[in-house]
């Protein structure tokens, strides 16, 4: 299967089961606006906690709060956010289509990339156990063509956003034939650009409203509540202040499912530290949030990172890790050093001090912020699509299944009685009530016990719990493993430890 049919079955099997739908389908929906369903609210609860848990339960110098949407717009300027949040577009002529055109030349550097991923693997076949993948790049002519094609348009790139050369932005992508991935058209208009930013009012006409933004990003309510919390909670530098919370951007090319919504979700930390040690933190903070990921279980050739060809105007030095989603390789979280951009500028734009004393040093500064922010509707996303199986078996029959991560998945277990009758859904029903305090459970009477176990799989439940007539005798019942379909006999007072001890492993 290719990865674009890969990608529709995933949408198509987010909807079928339940995980997301399109926000107002009755409606005909509501371009990049989805819903969580009743397993897409699970999946996403269980991310949101995972990270939760190994970032402010498991650091005794890291606490979270939960910061208003709607902030004084003073706090957009001077984050930057009125100024220079812009996305530079440009349309196609032909299709009508509208793109990024950072995001073109990034694709179109995407394929260069996948030639020299195409020679390497045709080298390796022909040199075997003796061949050297970087002493290949380093020689080969065609492939140090095409690594020293992509620094030349990375290079140009770089310096046409940092200057706002919009013009020869253009020029690139006329230079290296960029064409419209719909139409093949290469018939492109100016690049312009265009705020993100959502804008309301506030207030009734009678007593004169404001306008006001709905936030772009999280983060700078951390920043306005920085001093609440160092006084209240009385940090002491390093420490971090995280939140999981709703932003909203006016995204004119929305696209790839719940990749880029116009509202979605992020998880950031802010992490203040003393001056001239931003960069160990980091490098720390780079390191931590991949072994974050990997923890999953997640193979490591799905993740990477990818340093910033053009920094933000608050960073001095960004990087993301990027995650192998069925249309490449794109950002899943990123690792900023934000300097003391953030803090300084509400200084300025408030009159307020926002200093923290260091006691070793005796003296006030300005903290400068290392920042971790990941979005979790492309972490639900990432674990949907890294999750999606198709497996034949050797029976020749087919399953689908979605492979989660076991701490992840919606459901943890399923209770299964073989039969409707001769006392086995009592039975049933009982060993829930001991589960489901601790655990999510279904329950599911309904089909042959080989179609339960289908629809247990294709949601990814992680364990199946069978009672049948011996149950009745001698109080075993049998569990059931998603992933290798193999199956145990167990006492029904192991159950909370076996399943407790898989879902810790």
């Amino acid at each position: 299967m290719n990865q674009e049919d890969l990608f529709k079955n995933v949408i198509s099997h987010a909807k079928e089961y339940g995980f997301v739908f399109p926000s107002s389908e009755i409606y005909d929906g509501l371009s990049a606006v989805y819903d969580y369903g009743q397993l897409g609210a699970e999946l996403k609860n269980n991310i949101k906690a995972y990270w939760w848990k190994s970032m402010v339960q498991m650091h005794e110098n890291i606490v979270g709060i939960d910061s208003a949407i709607f902030m004084h717009p003073t706090t957009w300027k001077a984050s930057g956010h009125v100024d220079a949040f812009n996305d530079p577009l440009i349309d196609n002529k032909d299709s009508k289509k509208r793109y990024r055109a950072d995001v073109l030349i990034e694709d179109h550097i995407t394929k260069i990339e996948a030639k020299i991923d195409k020679e390497i693997k045709k080298a390796e076949k022909r040199f075997g156990d003796s061949f050297d993948a970087d002493m290949y790049k380093e020689t080969n002519p065609r492939v140090k063509g095409y690594i020293d094609k992509i620094s030349s348009i990375e290079k140009r790139m770089k310096r046409c956003l940092d200057e706002g050369d919009l013009e020869d932005l253009k020029q690139l992508i006329l230079d290296e034939e960029i064409a419209d991935p719909i139409g093949g058209s290469r018939n492109w208009t100016d690049v312009r650009q265009f705020n993100l930013m959502f804008s309301t009012e506030m207030g009734s006409v009678a007593e004169g409203s404001n306008k006001i933004y709905l936030r772009p990003e999280t983060a700078q309510g951390i920043f306005v509540n920085y001093l609440n919390v160092q006084k209240t909670g009385r940090m002491k530098i390093p420490f971090g202040i995280a939140q999981i919370g709703k932003a909203f951007r006016n995204e004119i090319v929305a696209r790839q499912f719940i990749f880029r919504m116009r509202e979605f979700e992020q998880m950031e930390m802010q992490f203040f530290v003393k001056p001239g040690t931003e960069m160990e933190w980091y490098a720390y903070w780079k390191e931590e949030r991949m072994k974050w990921h990997r923890s999953l279980g997640i193979s490591e050739d799905s993740y990477r990172f990818h340093d910033h060809i053009k920094l933000a105007h608050y960073a001095n030095a960004a990087a993301d890790i990027e995650f192998k989603f069925p249309f490449g390789f794109k950002e899943l979280e990123g690792i900023h050093s934000r300097t003391d951009f953030d803090l300084k500028q509400h200084e300025e734009h408030s009159g307020k001090k926002l200093q923290y004393f260091d006691p070793e040093e005796n003296k006030n500064y300005v903290p400068y912020v290392v920042e971790t922010s990941i979005g979790l509707d492309r972490m639900f996303l990432a674990m949907l699509s890294y999750a999606y199986t198709e497996e034949q078996l050797e029976d020749g029959s087919e399953r689908t299944v979605l492979k989660l991560p076991a701490k992840l998945a919606p459901y943890k277990v399923a209770i299964l009685p073989l039969l409707k009758k001769d006392g086995l859904p009592e039975k049933a029903r009982e060993i829930m009530a001991q589960l489901q305090e601790d655990y999510m459970c279904q329950y599911d009477e309904k089909d042959a016990i080989g179609r339960r176990y289908r629809r247990q799989d294709a949601i990814g439940t992680p364990f199946a719990v069978t009672v049948d007539h011996q149950t009745l005798e001698d109080q075993t019942v049998t569990i059931r493993e998603r992933d290798s379909m193999q199956q145990e006999r167990v006492s029904i007072d192991q159950l909370d430890g076996i399943i407790r001890a898989k879902l810790k492993s």
